[in-house]
């Protein structure tokens, strides 16, 4: 077997899993690796401005084909600079791995330059995290970190790699080698029996799609189940997109935050709860007693340690979430096809008849009336990104998503400036697709500076972004949530703060601004063609009322609606 530097094994097996690109910053400590991908040059790689932009793209990049995104870093406070991202991914279960060099074994106990222990910092947001000292390893643990990254509940893993055990040669030969395979959980027969039996028994039951369905691509057999026992969905935030919002059995979102009316009426109406890879989340549930009521639930996690961590369910069942699905629509065409009955009814009116009002006309421009123009303007198959804030929650209230992957959103962290890097990687993975990133204006500058990523390597995608000049969730938490202040949270100054678009023009991108809700629709227009054109980044930025407020509340028998219903 010939022997071949070490690092060109690891590009052989980054290939070979399927990574085209990757997201980085070269440094010292790391330069073995770019050295065996500049010898290889067939992956591409963007150099970022920060490393937590690096991890961001990767896991924009993972959420939209499926496969593990790869960011890179040197030692020291690379690995440091990517634990926000880490702990994004693993908050969503995000499959990415982060590859930080390390200063050389032997130096590693003297407090070397740049020398840091990277894994255990890194050790409580990963799923694995390991340093390399034996050079024969290195491909066995990359198989090891992929299969782990994507294996069960997905998530992310980081490598560390100290600078000698990089220049080392070992035997390997490519040409015999493939990735790990990746077990399925299936699940047991008796409990999907169990299941189909509190389902059929069930007069108001509803499906709640969260998160695992669209990481276990079961999408498709969701809809089957469901066209077939004619059962409503619902999404959790994460789950969004798993059915179309338009489809006659999608009966919301229940929240406390991101949520519609009609989703939560339905929700407190039901008698039975089929939840497909859902967290249970503080901000879906809200009021704990409130929202498991009398009604049932029945559980179904690839991870065994999320059921009953909220609270035990009537039934629980460990499995991927696509095979759970097929297994039980094969029972129950076994039994026949069940009638839509007065249920289903029931939900579509609510459907048609509570919901939040969109259609205001007035200066500054009201927040719901943006995701009007965004729903009639962008197609199904745009891809949106968003972050946190009182602009993502607008979003999950107004905006509609149609098709998996399609809407992302950082939820459970929510770290602010996610959107641009998560857009980049979003673009670079859909070269071809319609990519848009709904931001706040504060969220807007923490990563800022990877717009000069999206402009140098001509990756164009659409920033809309709603102005209020605030800290906007925060004020409204001081505002209305008993504190009786606004301490800190205005981050006006000058006619309006920070000139977003001389921001833009400062990167080489463009962008304007607009006040009047009549001219939303034409600078969507005008962004679609300018991005088309320069193929780089492109900023709407609308200038919102200052304190608009969101509909929100504790209980999701108890939201507080501050705009007019319709």
């Amino acid at each position: 077997m010939p022997k071949i530097p070490v690092m060109q094994a690891v590009v052989e097996v980054l290939k070979s899993e399927g990574i085209d690109t990757v997201f980085g910053c070269p440094g010292a400590a790391i330069l073995p690796l770019y050295k065996a991908m500049e010898q290889d040059g067939s992956i591409e790689h963007l150099i970022v401005r920060h490393e937590e932009g690096a991890t961001h793209m990767a896991d924009g990049w993972s959420r939209t084909t499926g496969n593990v995104g790869v960011a890179i870093g040197t030692s020291g406070p690379a690995g440091t600079n990517m634990i926000t991202g880490l702990y994004t991914a693993q908050a969503d279960s995000v499959p990415i791995l982060c590859i930080t060099g390390q200063a050389a074994v032997s130096k590693l106990h003297q407090e070397a330059f740049q020398a840091v222990d990277i894994v255990a910092i890194a050790a409580p947001v990963t799923k694995w995290a390991v340093q390399v000292k034996e050079a024969a390893q290195m491909p066995w643990i990359f198989r090891e970190a992929f299969r782990i990254a994507r294996s069960g509940r997905p998530g992310p893993v980081l490598i560390d790699l100290p600078i000698d055990v990089q220049k080392q040669e070992i035997e390997w030969d490519s040409t015999i080698d493939e990735p790990l395979p990746v077990p399925k959980s299936v699940p047991s027969e008796a409990r999907v029996d169990r299941a189909l039996e509190m389902l059929l028994a069930a007069e108001r039951p509803l499906l709640l799609a969260g998160g695992g369905v669209i990481l276990g691509e079961a999408s498709a057999d969701l809809l089957d189940l469901a066209e077939f026992l004619q059962i409503p969905i619902q999404a959790t935030l994460m789950g969004k997109g798993a059915i179309d919002e338009d489809h006659p059995l999608y009966a919301g979102m229940t929240g406390i935050q991101t949520s519609q009316r009609y989703g939560n009426a339905s929700f407190l109406e039901s008698d039975l709860v089929l939840a497909l890879g859902a967290r249970f989340g503080d901000r879906h549930t809200g009021d704990l007693a409130t929202y498991r009521g009398d009604r049932k639930f029945i559980h179904v996690d690839v991870e065994p340690t999320q059921i009953g961590k909220v609270f035990g369910p009537d039934l629980g069942i460990v499995a991927d979430t696509k095979l759970f699905l097929q297994a039980l629509l094969e029972k129950a065409k076994a039994r026949g096809p069940r009638a839509a009955g007065e249920w289903v009814d029931r939900c579509q009116e609510l459907k048609r008849t509570l919901l939040r009002r969109e259609d205001f006309d007035t200066v500054p421009v009201k927040a719901p009336r943006v995701f009007k123009e965004i729903n009639e303007f962008y197609g199904p198959d745009t891809y949106f990104v968003t972050a946190i804030g009182l602009y993502q929650i607008w979003s999950g209230q107004h905006q509609k998503a149609h098709k998996p992957r399609h809407y992302q959103v950082c939820g459970q962290a929510g770290p602010l400036g996610w959107e641009i890097p998560a857009a980049i990687g979003v673009k670079k993975a859909r070269p071809d697709a319609e990519v848009v990133g709904i931001v706040g204006d504060y969220s807007f500058q923490f990563l800022v500076e990877e717009l000069a990523v999206g402009a140098q390597y001509d990756v164009p995608f659409v920033l809309i972004m709603l102005n209020n000049e605030y800290l906007g969730l925060i004020r409204m938490a001081e505002d209305h949530g008993g504190y009786d202040m606004k301490y800190e949270v205005d981050i006006h100054y000058d006619t309006s703060g920070s000139d977003n678009v001389k921001i833009m023009e400062a990167y080489g991108c463009s962008g304007i601004r607009v006040a009047d809700p009549s001219e939303i629709r034409t600078s969507l227009e005008w962004a679609r063609k300018e991005a088309d054109r320069t193929s780089r980044p492109v900023l709407v930025e609308i200038m919102i009322e200052r304190e608009g407020n969101t509909a929100n509340g504790t209980s999701i028998a108890a939201m507080k609606e501050f705009e007019p219903l319709p």
